[in-house]
């Protein structure tokens, strides 16, 4: 019954992912697992962990089967067994955190809470960044509309989650103790209260204004790379594309469904003279030769007035989608994919210049990994005003991942205080402004054209600052050290 429970709570936790105003459930669910792995022993709380990790994420990422069955052709029963394999393999890393916990316990309510929140980060920081990294539902993503969102400039979503895990583990841990038992549930609701009160703090300041147009073509992902409607989707983007007359057009990826040598003779002909004079730039998601003319990369090709076509390759790949982890190629092979491995691009690339604004893309996948992005910032020169994200999540049907992805993209903007567009196939297109609020959208599985103004940002948030440089590694350290000293003051007395 308890593992029941416990499992009930994670399988909650991934409604906060959607339902961001409910973000204190959350750190209820999360305080609910606090509670229960205190009462445990090494073992239960290895099996407390396995039992609210894998729910959160069989709950959180079912729509993987949507994708395997219905569009890679994966008999039902063996995309139903994948889901539940990669839930139940990724919560090995909460199973092993709350091990950790219970062995390092001292009946404190602050130091336990603290050293609570710390294997809750080293478990998250180990999905995010192992194999690759599967980061999807880190817990952060729930906060971006709760006063936890303040610290998104400061520490970045595994802060986030980190600092929910403690604030909720305080709360439970100090109610089982007489002594105190009000003392950090009032504490929390202090913290939370200032938080919200301190709100942005506002590491940036205003640069220009441009004016864009984003695209979404609604191009159901059976259809995509079909022979027979391949061609309607091209002409829709390229008329959409050419009739655009704002600062900037920005189609999805794989907007254009071709690949390179499979394309219309008169494609970049027809594109070219369009944007080789005027004032329109255009960003727009196509398959290009990948290194040294072998294979494919997924790219981003803009088009400037008087300047050399720009590319962007996508760097992080998905796994089994865009590349075949060791191992596992038989497993690939069993799906009916356009595509085989890609080549992926360097982690920096330069920006793309509109106007005066430094414009950093990324491709799908690639906007879950913060610490990433914030290489784009090592060269004060080319450091981004605005980012773009382009996105197809046609291959998971009309599922919350629409919504899910919208609220990562979000967590990107607040954590470097920058607009992001969102030029996607089916949703979610957006505008989102610095604070990480959605400005301007079209709703989802539509066809349809966003035209909106933004406002594009410079300079450094703590995050970006420290992130650039030395990656994550600072969290990581932060929570080992919070494990060792309560650890060593519990051996002295």
């Amino acid at each position: 019954m308890e593992l029941l429970l416990v499992g009930a709570a994670g399988a909650l936790q991934s409604a906060t992912f959607v339902h961001t105003g409910a973000w204190f459930l959350q750190l209820v669910c999360c305080g609910l697992l606090a509670w229960r792995a205190a009462r445990a022993g090494a073992r239960r709380a290895a099996l407390l962990g396995a039992a609210y990790g894998s729910a959160w994420l069989w709950s959180g990422v079912w729509w993987l089967y949507i994708g395997m069955h219905h569009y890679a052709g994966l008999p039902a029963w063996m995309a139903g067994a994948a889901v539940v394999a990669l839930g139940a393999v990724l919560s090995i890393y909460l199973a092993g955190a709350l091990v950790l916990f219970v062995r390092c316990r001292t009946a404190v309510p602050l130091h336990d809470a603290l050293r609570f929140g710390a294997v809750w980060s080293l478990a998250e920081l180990a999905r995010g960044l192992i194999f690759t990294g599967f980061p999807w539902l880190a817990s952060g993503y729930a906060h971006v509309d709760s006063p936890l969102a303040a610290l998104a400039p400061w520490v970045g979503v595994y802060g986030i989650g980190a600092a929910a895990a403690t604030l909720a583990a305080w709360s439970v841990f100090s109610l089982q103790q007489p002594q105190c038992r009000w003392r950090g549930a009032a504490a929390v609701a202090v913290i939370l209260a200032g938080l919200a009160l301190m709100g942005n703090v506002g590491f940036t300041r205003a640069t220009g204004a441009l004016s864009v147009t984003l695209l979404q073509g609604n191009v159901a992902q059976n259809e995509k790379f079909a022979a027979d409607r391949q061609r309607g989707a091209l002409a829709w983007h390229m008329e959409a594309l050419s009739a655009a007359s704002t600062d900037l057009v920005i189609a999805p990826e794989t907007a254009i469904p071709y690949l390179p040598g499979e394309l219309p003779v008169d494609f970049w002909t027809a594109m070219e003279a369009r944007f080789s004079a005027g004032a329109t730039h255009a960003m727009f998601g196509m398959l290009s030769p990948g290194d040294g003319g072998v294979g494919y990369a997924n790219s981003v090709l803009a088009l400037a007035p008087g300047r050399a076509r720009y590319r962007y390759d996508k760097h992080h790949l998905v796994p089994f989608g865009e590349f075949v982890p060791v191992a596992l190629g038989w497993f690939t092979r069993l799906m009916k994919l356009p595509l085989g491995e890609l080549s992926a691009g360097p982690v920096r690339q330069p920006a793309f210049i509109v106007r005066g604004e430094r414009l950093a893309p990324t491709i799908c996948y690639e906007i879950l990994f913060g610490e990433e992005l914030a290489l784009r910032f090592a060269d004060d020169a080319d450091e981004p005003t605005l980012l773009v994200n382009v996105s197809n999540i046609a291959w998971f049907g009309e599922s919350e991942a629409v919504q899910q992805d919208l609220q990562i993209a979000r967590m990107r903007s607040l954590e470097f205080e920058r607009p992001m567009l969102r030029a996607t196939n089916t949703g979610a297109t957006v505008v989102i402004d610095h604070h990480g609020t959605v400005r301007h959208s079209l709703p989802a599985h539509v066809r349809g054209q966003l035209e909106a103004t933004v406002q594009g940002r410079q300079g450094l948030t703590p995050y970006a600052w420290w992130a650039r440089r030395v990656g994550l590694w600072p969290l990581f350290a932060i929570a080992v050290v919070l494990l060792l000293v309560p650890a060593r003051q519990r051996r002295a007395t």
